[in-house]
């Protein structure tokens, strides 16, 4: 319960970076990256949030749920991370943070897949 709890908070940290972003994508000069970044934060959020409430009516096994909704959440982290590093700062978060972080959440993705699979009938 109290992960549920994190990642629902999560979730909202990142849908409000994720309109923040999209703000600073519409009204800076060559900031296609904050849009990307902004996509990113913005549609996992959701996921979370949903994959957190199929959680709660049983409708995901439990274990794989809660994994799938926690690799959503870091790899969007990682992947918008470091988009916005490399807008602001001029450099990466590390060497292939964003093809991690976009790994990672594909992985995130299968797991709902088998999070429904596996759940109880």
């Amino acid at each position: 319960m109290a992960m549920q709890r994190l990642l629902i908070g999560l979730a909202g940290l990142m849908g409000a970076a994720g309109v923040a972003l999209a703000a600073a994508s519409a009204h800076g000069a060559d900031a296609s990256r904050l849009a990307s970044a902004s996509a990113m934060l913005l549609f996992h959020a959701t996921a979370i949030l949903a994959t957190v409430a199929l959680l709660a009516r049983g409708l995901l096994h439990g274990g794989i749920g809660l994994a799938a909704a926690c690799g959503l959440a870091v790899g969007a982290l990682l992947f918008a991370g470091d988009l916005t590093l490399r807008q602001y700062a001029g450099h990466a978060l590390f060497p292939m943070a964003a093809p991690t972080g976009g790994m990672v959440m594909i992985a995130g993705w299968i797991a709902v897949t088998l999070a429904a699979v596996a759940a109880r009938k």
